[in-house]
């Protein structure tokens, strides 16, 4: 739905295009994409995580009816929050879901299956739930990608017009593999004032106090994942005082969001600063203070990163 934030803007959108297929917006099924010919569809917006067989086949289909492939969205991008199951399993994940829960009352531990026949010649099928989540790219080839949760309207516009000025004739698209965001990180383009050097004793939540909306957040010692995170969003977070949580990704530069601001916040807290000798208690108390740092610093990231998920042993 974030792209209905173009508002009065989408009648622009209907004056050089025609929308085929949009399930949120119009009485289509997947029946009607399948028949249509294969790149009849001039640009496709794809959103969602790949989490199981269904959403796999459907941008395979995407990828088969569409000129160009945009992934729209953290989810698509880099696999958004629900990426963060990767720190489990299916296995994993069905025994929380289906038998440990307080709430679960399962004595027969009925689990979900692909197929099922009732014994009268009906038979039910179901996508196969994957033990991992994956990003668009990670099963199909894109073209673009839009990150943010979710593109904000500005982010909406600047699509809109290059769709608009490659229609007309005007410009021509963006070299394949573009990220449709700035290359500057968030802190680059933040309106807060900062320091050269910040140094913290003690991190706070944002849940714990009242930061003070001029300063940086950093500076007060509430996480932000700034320095980590690709602009290009408006600094939408930042502007209603809440810090950044990193859904639109890194940059370019960036191989991995979660190592690159934990590098940072170390060096806020003074562990990688030459001058000041910490002992190895000292740093596990600094870091103490980080709660769930897995899921903090890679909440968007996590399928995308060189961590990608979490690998089990034979003893679980």
């Amino acid at each position: 739905m974030a792209i209905v934030n173009l508002s009065e803007n989408i009648l622009e959108l209907l004056e050089i295009a025609d929308i085929v297929f949009a399930p949120t917006l119009l009485d289509v099924k997947y029946k009607d994409l399948k028949a249509m010919p294969d790149k009849s569809i001039t640009i496709g917006l794809y959103h969602g995580a790949i989490r199981n067989s269904e959403n796999e086949e459907f941008a395979h289909i995407m990828r088969e009816k569409c000129q160009i492939l945009i992934a729209y969205g953290a989810c698509a991008h880099m696999g958004g929050i629900p990426g963060l199951a990767n720190v489990s399993n299916r296995e994993g994940i069905f025994n929380t879901v289906y038998k440990e829960t307080f709430s679960t009352e399962n004595p027969r531990n009925i689990r979900p299956v692909t197929e099922w026949k009732d014994g009268k010649g009906h038979k039910l099928t179901l996508p196969e739930f994957y033990d991992e989540v994956f990003a668009l790219n990670d099963v199909t080839d894109v073209d673009y990608y839009v990150p943010a949760c979710p593109p904000t309207h500005d982010m909406n516009m600047q699509i809109l017009k290059i769709v608009k000025d490659f229609a007309e004739g005007k410009a021509p698209l963006p070299p394949k593999g573009a990220v449709i965001a700035s290359e500057k990180t968030l802190c680059d383009e933040c309106p807060r004032e900062k320091k050269e050097k910040i140094s913290i004793e003690k991190i706070s939540y944002i849940s714990e106090v009242e930061p003070d909306p001029e300063k940086c957040f950093l500076e007060q010692g509430i996480l932000c994942l700034g320095p980590a995170t690709r602009a290009g969003c408006g600094a939408s977070c930042i502007e209603t005082n809440m810090p950044c949580r990193g859904c639109m990704g890194p940059t370019a530069q960036v191989m991995d969001q979660g190592g690159s601001m934990l590098s940072a916040v170390a060096s806020i807290l003074g562990i990688t600063d030459k001058e000041t000798q910490l002992t190895e208690e000292d740093i596990a108390k600094l870091m103490a203070q980080i709660k769930d740092p897995l899921g903090y610093f890679y909440r968007f990231s996590l399928p995308k990163s060189l961590l990608r998920k979490v690998v089990k042993d034979k003893k679980g």
